[in-house]
């Protein structure tokens, strides 16, 4: 009877020993899945906020000084300024508008970094260029007009030539 109660105490000591292994086995393997989900959250997180910062456009005026950068500002008195918007996406620069409605024709006044002087400057440059080839065009409803009446003109001619025709027979 001894010998047959130590075989069991054996056998549930070497059970025991492998169902602790087992466990142990199943505990390290959530930890390094817990671990591996962690770390793709983090680079999704860190994803997220690259795509939420900005590099160039529009922006609120806090967010522009927000990194304590020295702000520096042009006055527009254009009330087109979405082409303005255009030029300054197109040279990435950060900036921000703000409407002065104090006067009678409004205007704007156009906040950037100190730092993008250069960037700024030549937006400027394309957009004061777009504005005076936009004033030297003719208007489309100008050449319209006028395409109508060259048009009338000709009818006319037609019209009588026909009616001359008629007449001699």
């Amino acid at each position: 009877m001894q010998d047959e109660i130590s075989e069991k105490l054996i056998a549930l000591c070497i059970n025991g020993g492998k169902i602790s292994a087992r466990i142990l086995k199943d505990a390290m393997e959530k930890a390094l899945a817990d671990m591996e989900r962690e770390r793709k959250q983090e680079r999704y997180n860190t994803q997220k906020e690259k795509k939420q910062t900005v590099s160039h456009g529009k922006q609120s005026l806090r967010k522009l000084a927000e990194n304590g950068s020295q702000l520096s500002n042009i006055e527009v008195t254009d009330g087109n300024i979405k082409s303005f918007e255009k030029c300054a996406r197109k040279y990435h620069v950060l900036y921000s508008l703000k409407k002065d409605k104090s006067v009678s024709p409004p205007r704007y006044f156009v906040f950037f970094r100190a730092k993008d002087v250069d960037s700024i400057t030549a937006a400027f440059k394309e957009y004061t260029g777009r504005t005076l080839n936009k004033a030297k065009k003719p208007s489309v409803r100008k050449k319209l007009e006028l395409a109508k009446e060259r048009v009338a003109k000709h009818r006319e001619r037609e019209k009588t030539k026909h009616k001359d025709r008629g007449q001699e027979l």
